[in-house]
């Protein structure tokens, strides 16, 4: 281990934030390295242990799957967000000891406060999933002044399973079905709609799929799809029918990314530079 960031995961290959590290990286002069180590889960502990003992070399690190949760008990802090939110998606080293980060719901929240003109009081939201992501999101969303929040899931038991641990039980929250009449309805007369699972995703099993149609979208709603391959997605092609607001999952990478940048390096992340980074798939 050589370089002072980089990510973690298994696979790999896929990643864009060594593009999007190396704009930010590059705009300020700093002479550091960011790369992609693939790293198995039958190597994990031992990465960690080579990473804390590095300390004077390695700054940080961010996690991807399949490790976002199983790293937690092998480092020395977590954060109240990653707590919160079940993983840990950023390590920053600090002399030593490395503390665990979840920047996703502040890069989601950050993205839509700085990208749009939505202001979260007495709105509607559905978030759609209830994996890791929708969590991170969730937990983001519920220190705002919401009207109501639903989640829609295939498994309920899950989703209810989400709004419980998030301490949303008995607030403004519920749970439907993913793909029904109920669903439908309400994203009709939602003011946001998150979209948190792999449907749309190119590589994904359903690349070609939208949960929403046009007609169940409303043109004064804002549509924010976490997927960013592609990047305009079956649902946002289905919200731009309807004259809705979008948002690409590219925004949810650069502002997530941005947060863990500004962490490990003290220095204001270039959003601009970094989105167009990400846009084009390399640094010149």
């Amino acid at each position: 281990m050589k370089t002072k960031l980089g990510i973690i995961g298994h696979p790999i290959g896929h990643t864009l934030s060594p593009t999007l590290h190396k704009a930010g990286l590059n705009y300020h002069g700093l002479n550091i390295d960011f790369k992609a180590w693939d790293v198995g889960p039958e190597e994990l502990h031992e990465f960690v242990i080579e990473a804390r003992e590095l300390k004077n070399k390695v700054i940080g690190f961010s996690v991807t799957v399949p490790h976002k949760e199983t790293i937690m008990p092998m480092l020395d802090s977590i954060s109240e967000e990653a707590v919160s939110a079940g993983a840990v998606n950023m390590v920053a080293n600090d002399g030593g000891r490395l503390i665990g980060y979840n920047t996703d719901g502040a890069g989601f929240i950050r993205s839509i406060l700085e990208k749009t003109q939505f202001d979260f009081k007495g709105k509607k939201i559905l978030v759609l999933g209830a994996g890791g992501s929708a969590r991170g999101v969730v937990a983001a969303i519920k220190d705002h002044k919401f009207d109501s929040l639903v989640v829609a899931n295939r498994t309920m038991d899950r989703a209810s399973k989400l709004l419980l641990e998030l301490g949303l039980g008995k607030m403004s929250a519920r749970v439907v079905g993913m793909d029904t009449l109920e669903m439908n309805q309400i994203a009709s007369e939602s003011d946001l709609i998150v979209h948190c699972t792999t449907v749309g995703m190119t590589g994904g099993s359903e690349p070609y799929k939208s949960l929403i149609k046009a007609d169940n979208i409303s043109d004064k709603s804002l549509v924010y799809d976490l997927v960013y391959n592609p990047g305009v997605t079956p649902l946002l092609m289905e919200a731009k029918k309807a004259g809705a607001t979008i948002m690409t999952g590219i925004w949810m990478l650069v502002y997530q990314g941005a947060i863990a940048f500004e962490k490990w390096t003290s220095m204001e992340a270039p959003i601009e530079i970094m989105f167009r980074a990400t846009q084009k798939g390399s640094i010149s």
